[in-house]
């Protein structure tokens, strides 16, 4: 993943703000905050300015996804070539949706909150729409996620572990 925020830090840095750098970074899927975090360390941003662009950037897409995921995905499911991505997408991420569908709200916020490949927001909410979990109760555990992701990602990025050690 680093290489990846490196690469679109490099790209992106060269044509805009560093504070749209991390913003777009942060709705990306797979990225999502983590890698805006880390962009924000690198390009020097302050952990002030730099977390509420993350969250804002990884809050965005959440509602769409909840609300129109599997509406798109019905649509798409019969497109040549998109069809089979969708099937990809879907049995991934019901793959990884155990601890979700086990403990439902609990289980959303612990699976978008600790920063590991494959979780955060977007598949959160994806698997949250998959398994028709209520909107509400799936855009607040996302939040409630997306709050401890923040929370260690800074302390990872920031390197604040260490500053509270010494």
């Amino acid at each position: 993943m680093e290489s990846l925020v490196v690469w679109f830090t490099q790209t992106l840095g060269a044509y805009i703000s560093r504070e749209l750098v991390i913003f777009i970074i942060s709705m990306i899927p797979i990225l999502e905050l983590r890698g805006g975090l880390i962009a924000a360390s690198l390009l020097q941003v302050p952990i002030t300015a730099a977390v509420p662009i993350c969250i804002v950037g990884n809050v965005i897409p959440v509602p769409f996804i909840l609300l129109f995921i599997r509406r798109i995905f019905k649509l798409l499911r019969n497109v040549p070539l998109i069809g089979a991505v969708i099937q990809k997408l879907e049995k991934r991420a019901m793959g990884k949706s155990d601890s979700i569908r086990k403990y439902e709200f609990w289980g959303l916020v612990l699976f978008v909150g600790i920063p590991l490949p494959g979780t955060g927001a977007w598949t959160g909410s994806l698997i949250a729409a998959l398994l028709e979990v209520d909107f509400k109760k799936a855009v607040l555990a996302v939040l409630l996620g997306i709050a401890m992701a923040t929370i260690i990602m800074s302390i990872v990025s920031y390197g604040l572990l260490g500053a509270l050690v010494h």
